[in-house]
C-alpha cells in the first residue's frame, strides 16, 4: 500500500482480514502518522501543531476481490496559526466523507458504464453514495478543465420523461473535435435561454473561435447561433433535414393525389401506392420498386408536375449536402425549396 497509494506524512502499518463462517468478510487497514513530519492544517495545508486527538475513524476504500476495504486512522486537531483549533487534513478524504477520494472516482467511472442502481449494489454501497461520487467527480472536472482549442461543437436535446413538455428536456453543449469529444455543458429545457447559458459557460473567446457548430433545426438553437457563433460553419444534422425532405415530399404527392383524384380517378391510380417508392433510399431500391421509380420520375404523364419531377428527381442516391445559403451546411445531397 505504501508503494501502491503513498500519502505524504502518512504510513500504512497494519493490514488485517476479517473473516465470518469461515468466509471473508473485510480488510481493514490501519494508517498512522508519519513520526518525522508534522501534521497539516485541513483549510490552508500549512503545519501546525497537535491539539487533541480525536476518535478513531472508518473510511470505504475500493474493494479487493469483492471483499470490502476499510481504513482506519485516529485524526487530530491542530492549532493552526491563523485558522484557529481544526481537523489536521487527512489527504485520502475530504471533510466527513464516509469514502476515500479514491473510491468516489472509482464509483464515478463505473457508473459511466452502469445505472447507479446497478453501481450501488455491484460495489455495496448505497445510491446516495454513488450519486454524490458522481456529483463529486463532475464538480472537480469541470474546477480543473481546460477549454484551449475548442474548435467544434455539437448542439442537442434531450428528452426524458412523459410529453413534450419543457421541464423533459436538457439542452446539451458537447465538444466534438477529432483529437477530443466531451461534455461541455448541460442545461434544463430547450429554449433560447438555455444555450445562452451554455455559451456564457464557455466564454466569449472560445464561442468566437469556434470554426463548427453542429445542431439540429430547432428554431431556437439556430437563432442563438447565428448570433453568438454566426463566423462558425453551422452544420445541420443529416437526420432531420431528411426528416422535412421527406415530410415536403409527401405534403406534395398527397396534394397531387387530391387534385387528380378530382379530375379523373384513371388518372389519380398513376400516383397510388407510390409513397415509399418516393421515399426510399435509391440505392436500396431493387427490382420492381427500382423500376417503378424510374418510369415514375421519367414519366411525361400530365399529373406529374413539375413540383413532382422535381422531388423525384431531388431524392438522393448517397447522403451528401450543401446549403444554398453561406455560413450553414446540410446532411444531404441537393436539398430544393419546396
Amino acid at each position: 500500500m505504501n508503494q501502491i497509494q503513498p500519502h505524504a506524512g502518512f504510513v500504512f502499518h497494519d493490514i488485517r482480514l476479517w473473516s465470518r463462517c469461515g468466509q471473508p468478510e473485510r480488510i481493514e487497514i490501519s494508517v498512522r502518522a508519519h513520526a518525522g513530519m508534522a501534521r497539516r492544517c485541513s483549510r490552508c495545508q500549512r503545519p501546525a501543531p497537535g491539539y487533541d486527538t480525536l476518535e478513531e475513524r472508518r473510511w470505504r476504500h475500493i474493494p479487493l476481490w469483492g471483499i470490502e476495504v476499510w481504513f482506519r486512522y485516529t485524526p487530530q486537531r491542530v492549532e493552526c496559526p491563523e485558522q484557529g483549533v481544526v481537523v489536521e487534513h487527512v489527504p485520502w478524504s475530504e471533510g466527513k466523507r464516509p469514502l476515500t477520494t479514491a473510491m468516489r472516482g472509482f464509483l464515478a467511472r463505473w457508473a459511466r458504464r452502469l445505472s447507479w442502481r446497478e453501481a450501488a449494489e455491484a460495489f455495496q454501497v448505497s445510491w446516495e453514495a454513488v450519486y454524490r461520487s458522481v456529483a463529486w467527480f463532475v464538480a472537480w472536472g469541470l474546477a480543473h478543465r481546460e477549454l484551449k482549442g475548442v474548435e467544434a461543437i455539437g448542439v442537442d436535446e434531450i428528452h426524458g420523461g412523459h410529453g413534450l413538455r419543457a421541464s423533459n428536456f436538457l439542452t446539451v453543449v458537447y465538444q466534438i473535435d477529432r483529437y477530443c469529444r466531451r461534455l461541455l455543458f448541460v442545461g434544463k429545457g430547450r429554449s433560447r435561454r438555455t444555450l445562452r447559458q451554455g455559451l456564457k459557460a464557455l466564454g466569449p473567446e472560445v464561442v468566437q473561435g469556434l470554426r463548427f457548430v453542429c445542431s439540429d433545426l430547432w428554431r431556437p438553437y439556430l437563432g442563438v447561433i447565428a448570433a453568438q457563433a454566426g463566423p462558425a460553419l453551422h452544420v445541420l444534422d443529416r437526420f432531420h433535414i431528411t426528416m422535412h425532405l421527406n415530410q415536403a415530399v409527401d405534403q406534395v404527392r398527397r396534394a397531387e393525389s387530391v387534385r387528380l383524384r378530382a379530375a379523373s380517378k384513371a388518372a389519380a391510380q398513376q400516383l397510388k401506392h407510390t409513397r415509399w417508392t418516393l421515399l426510399r433510399r435509391g440505392s436500396r431500391g431493387r427490382g420492381r420498386r427500382k423500376a417503378e421509380f424510374h418510369q415514375l420520375r421519367g414519366s411525361s404523364l400530365a399529373q406529374l408536375s413539375p413540383s413532382v419531377r422535381r422531388i423525384a428527381r431531388s431524392i438522393p442516391d448517397t447522403p451528401a449536402a450543401v446549403n444554398p445559403r453561406p455560413g450553414f451546411a446540410y446532411g444531404s445531397s441537393q436539398f430544393h425549396s419546396l
